[in-house]
């Protein structure tokens, strides 16, 4: 992503993808698999509106079980901007880690904070004003691991729950 259209926006909303953006199906990574959660693109639309970056940060272990590739896993993200490019938005960034919930200390997967904090950091963000969105404790875990707010899913409609977030908070 160009880094020169985001250095005036010091704010970031991070979101696991799988249960919060789609349909957790375990092992995600085809297109024709994909489902939306309901308001999910709304959802991102709001949090543009209200000059958030979108970041997804998500756990990605089928690469390192080889269920699918890397290479699968940015194709599909990539497939999602094209579908959201459609609607004149877009995720500004994805990281994922590829490790498996063994992985040792050095790991990048949640409850770590190292791919908030890699994303932090490329952006020049201000901690007080991000936060996480996810569906399991792990990225809650995560939130709190990288000293920012992190709010858990109740996987109704993502639109709604971001609209509450921001009306309750100071972002």
């Amino acid at each position: 992503m160009n880094q020169e259209k985001f250095k005036k926006i010091n704010k970031a909303c991070f979101l696991d993808r799988d249960g919060v953006l789609n349909e957790d199906i375990g092992y995600l990574h085809k297109s024709k698999d994909f489902r939306w959660i309901d308001g999910a693109i709304e959802g991102v639309k709001l949090l543009k509106k209200n000059n958030f970056l979108i970041i997804v940060i998500t756990n990605q272990s089928g690469v390192g079980r080889g269920y699918y590739t890397a290479n699968d896993v940015i194709n599909l993200h990539k497939w999602m901007n094209k579908i959201l490019n459609k609607e004149d938005v877009q995720i500004d960034d994805f990281f994922f880690s590829e490790d498996l919930p063994t992985c040792d200390h050095n790991s990048r997967r949640k409850p770590s904070p190292k791919m908030i904090n890699e994303a932090i950091k490329k952006y020049n963000l201000d901690k007080t004003k991000c936060f996480m969105i996810g569906d399991k404790p792990s990225d809650l875990e995560a939130a709190k691991n990288a000293e920012i707010k992190g709010f858990l899913f109740n996987k109704k409609n993502l639109k709604d729950f971001i609209k509450e977030i921001l009306n309750e908070t100071n972002f």
